[in-house]
């Protein structure tokens, strides 16, 4: 039993401290993941952990981490032909998989990878981040509105021809008469034999290898890949669920606009613009509120929390990719909808319906992640972004509340609060980098690529060109550059540092 402050107003790091080692008792310390089959990625917490590690210097989480993921990426959970994960797995070892793929997981995995490649320089990492988004623009891109801006679509169904994962797999027979004298490399590397792996034929995986060949050996894989990734498209495709939900729009977005900076990556960036332009666009009602899906022109549902907090987060990671006021402009307005519409007056979070939806029975609140991150965990990372970003303390004040209104269920069952625990970690650690200079000027581009040595789970970018538009108790009002350089601050707990202009020297500060 874990013990929350008099009264239950908070949840110290201490107590996240304890979660995250009780957690650590759940991972399988040989294939990864949480417990045994079925297996599930568990973004939020894989999340948990790695700030756990990030916060303690703890290694058992550091590994525990990379080999949960590692195993996922190597294993018939993801599709080594096409990119992307699947589902889940059926089986511990992450071979056979729900062949379903969903953009939530995706999006979940491509930020998870971009924190770790910061962290290791591994290429396995940056590799299946870049095969993700190939996925993602090849197979997910929704129909285009006038503009030709494109959300992703929602799913690929696990079946075709009314048979499950029959898209996807292999008989060494039909390896060998594409590779010819490449094949016996390849069914050396990704398990395929005679006898196939599950059900007589082959999930192609390298479950048995934690990380990349050489890079000679890596071309001619990707040659060989090549080729059966275009003679696997001439069979029939599974179903293709090309609904544009808000939701999941909003997790890719924000990783997409992550990735963009860590993998120095423009065209993602512009991806996620699109996708984010489509949805402020065209899912709107007459009255300018969210909707939840647009399909063929057609709009349905009312938006949910977590359509708000998702695209919201969103919003703010594009502000801070590309230092485009408007969407911190536009993450204001969509906060402002949820608190008019969705905040629960009397005990404080967000109800998951707006109080004018008509067809809801009892509006329920909570902060348990689901398949994706619960709304009221996102909207503490929220808060907390906005109240950095603008000083206003108005959004601190509303993430206290937020805080306050699920602190207990902490000592009830903290399991399914990744999401809510990940958010009081920001809280209480996040990262203020003040830089004064042209965004586009080579001394401004130095030191937002130190930046890009440090993890990215605190950082709270601003890049200005002076500190007029800071509020007076900003801690960063009336900082000014030195000697007409780019110049950096960081700041911490309301204190910031002196003055940087050197790389080197703000990746140091950021590392202290």
């Amino acid at each position: 039993r874990l013990s929350t402050p008099q009264g239950g107003d908070d949840v110290p790091l201490e107590v996240i401290d304890r979660i995250a080692e009780r957690l650590l008792q759940e991972i399988d310390l040989v294939k990864g993941g949480i417990g045994g089959a079925p297996k599930f990625p568990q973004g939020p917490v894989m999340n948990l952990l790695w700030q756990a590690h990030l916060r303690s210097g703890d290694g058992r989480y550091r590994e525990a981490v990379l080999l949960s993921i590692t195993r996922m990426i190597q294993g018939g959970i993801y599709d080594h032909l096409g990119g992307g994960l699947a589902r889940y797995a059926t089986d511990a070892d992450w071979l056979i998989p729900h062949f379903e793929k969903m953009l939530y997981d995706n999006a979940e995995l491509l930020s998870l990878l971009a924190e770790l490649w910061i962290a290791t320089g591994e290429p396995l990492f940056e590799q299946r981040a870049v095969e993700i988004v190939d996925w993602l623009t090849r197979e997910m891109l929704a129909q285009s509105d006038a503009r030709g801006n494109r959300a992703f679509a929602a799913s690929l169904d696990a079946d075709s021809e009314g048979v499950e994962g029959k898209f996807y797999v292999w008989d060494e027979a039909e390896i060998d008469a594409v590779l010819g004298a490449d094949a016996p490399f390849f069914k050396h590397v990704y398990g395929v034999s005679a006898q196939g792996n599950w059900e007589d034929v082959n999930i192609l995986n390298r479950g048995h290898q934690m990380g990349l060949l050489q890079p000679a050996d890596e071309r001619r894989l990707e040659s060989a890949r090549e080729k059966l990734l275009a003679k696997r498209a001439e069979r029939i495709r599974p179903g293709w669920d090309d609904k544009v939900l808000v939701d999941w729009n909003g997790l890719m977005i924000a990783a997409l606009a992550k990735g963009s900076m860590v993998f120095a990556r423009p065209d993602w960036l512009d991806l996620a613009r699109h996708a984010f332009a489509f949805i402020d666009s065209n899912m709107r009602d007459t009255n300018g509120r969210l909707k939840h899906a647009w399909r063929a022109g057609k709009l349905a549902h009312p938006a949910t929390l977590d359509d708000h907090a998702n695209l919201a987060a969103g919003a703010l990671a594009l502000h801070q990719a590309s230092g485009d006021p408007a969407y911190l402009e536009t993450a204001q307005k969509i906060v402002a909808d949820l608190d008019a519409h969705y905040w629960d007056a009397k005990n404080g979070g967000y109800f998951f319906s707006a109080d004018d939806t008509d067809d809801v029975i009892i509006r329920t609140k909570s902060a348990n992640d689901n398949a994706t991150p619960a709304g009221n965990g996102t909207m503490v990372e929220v808060l907390e972004r906005l109240h950095h970003l603008t000083g206003d303390r108005a959004y601190e004040t509303r993430a206290d509340a937020l805080v306050r209104a699920f602190a207990g269920e902490v000592q009830r069952n903290f399991f399914p609060l990744a999401t809510y625990l990940s958010g009081l970690d920001f809280r209480a650690l996040a990262t203020d980098v003040i830089i004064i200079g042209a965004r586009d000027k080579p001394d401004t581009q130095a030191l937002l690529g130190a930046l890009l040595t440090q993890a990215q789970s605190h950082l709270v970018l601003q890049v200005v060109t002076d500190t007029k538009g800071f509020a007076a108790d900003h801690p960063a009002a009336g900082k000014t550059q030195q000697d007409g350089r780019a110049t950096a601050y960081v700041c911490r707990n309301r204190t910031c540092s002196a003055p940087v202009t050197d790389p080197a020297q703000l990746a140091g500060a950021l590392g202290a």
